[in-house]
């Protein structure tokens, strides 16, 4: 799965910190998610995203192989 959790931080000059306090999270764990070692939970998919005014599909992105797609 791939992310732009960094870019759309980036977009609103927010740290990891920041995000992480946003969502009720570790800085950890926002490290973990922006390099992919990481899937974080529905929940917190959906804070991320309304943190951003996003929508989840805008921010986690599936790779061919996940999506079942040869």
């Amino acid at each position: 799965m791939h992310n732009r959790v960094r870019e759309l931080r980036a977009r609103d000059r927010l740290s990891q910190s920041d995000l992480a306090q946003l969502i009720g999270a570790s800085r950890q764990t926002i490290a973990l998610i922006e390099r992919g070692d990481y899937s974080p939970s529905v929940v917190l998919a959906i804070k991320i995203a309304h943190v951003f005014k996003v929508q989840v599909e805008d921010i986690f992105l599936l790779d061919e192989e996940e999506l079942g797609h040869d």
